[in-house]
């Protein structure tokens, strides 16, 4: 079922209209006084009650809002055009609001690819752009978009590791964009149906569950160790190799072998250590 237009006047001129009706017949009471004949009473009174009966076809439409209008249990349409609007008086009409709407999901607690258990939570950012699928196709869209939400977000959580071992493999720690990405085409293709628009998703909450918390913390500062020692060795050899070629170049001494390799087993200590260094002064020769 697709939204299509209902059927609205402009309200202002029907409630002028209404009001002449109304003013017409109570001055004719008035100026018929207790000797009003019967038709003249009967007109007085059938402009009264049409009056009000044409009255109950008022209606406001807000910014950014539609009124679903129904016939008998049919639909007629939904009028979308702003102010005071005037349609058939049998037509049942329902509120939807066009507006942009958020919500937070809760923390679930999912596995991630790798099967370890984590917490996690979305921010969705919706709004409905079919009137008539968000109120005849589901029987409450709010709660369907809150359900749908949080499968899709156990869903897209079980394709990603929490942190990938791969660079070329995106994991919910380090590739937020395609996450967010993946998260949204997933909640969007649930909420399609029901005539309803995902404008935005993202994490709002991303952490391991408690029991392994700890663990996985552990696991988090070793690899930071390891790759902190990593690039500490790589530019420490650096630095060696370029001071060697140095000296070569500008001749300032010449040194075989041996005293190459102490030398480099001297500034490796000095750039790969973790403490300041105390230097040594050497008075003797390797030789002796």
């Amino acid at each position: 079922m697709n939204e299509r237009s209902a059927f609205s006047l402009p309200g202002i001129p029907v409630l002028l209209v209404l009001l002449l009706c109304g003013l017409g017949g109570a001055t004719q009471l008035a100026t018929s006084g207790n000797q009003a004949a019967p038709p003249t009473f009967f007109l007085a009174a059938g402009l009264f009650i049409l009056a009000g009966f044409l009255a109950k076809g008022l209606f406001q439409v807000q910014p950014n809002q539609g009124q679903v209008m129904q016939l008998f249990g049919k639909y007629a349409g939904t009028a979308r055009i702003e102010g005071l609007r005037w349609t058939n008086p049998f037509y049942s009409r329902r509120p939807v609001s066009l507006r942009v709407r958020n919500f937070e999901s809760s923390k679930l607690k999912v596995n991630d690819a790798d099967g370890n258990p984590i917490e996690i939570a979305a921010i969705v950012v919706w709004q409905v752009v079919d009137t008539a699928e968000a109120v005849f196709c589901v029987d409450n869209f709010e709660n369907f978009v809150l359900i749908q939400s949080e499968s899709a977000l156990r869903q897209m959580a079980q394709s990603y590791s929490y942190d990938a071992h791969d660079d070329s493999k995106p994991s919910l720690r380090s590739h937020g964009e395609i996450v967010n990405g993946h998260l949204r085409d997933e909640i969007e293709a649930r909420l399609m149906k029901a005539g309803m628009q995902v404008v935005e998703a993202r994490i709002s909450h991303l952490a391991y569950a408690q029991e392994i918390a700890q663990a996985m913390l552990q696991r988090q500062q070793a690899n930071a160790i390891v790759a902190a020692r990593e690039r500490i060795v790589e530019g420490a050899v650096g630095m060696v190799a370029m001071a060697l070629d140095k000296l070569r170049e500008q001749g300032v001494v010449e040194l075989d072998e041996e005293r190459k390799a102490a030398m480099v087993s001297n500034l490796l200590v000095v750039l790969c250590g973790d403490r300041s260094t105390q230097p040594v002064v050497n008075a003797g020769s390797l030789y002796s």
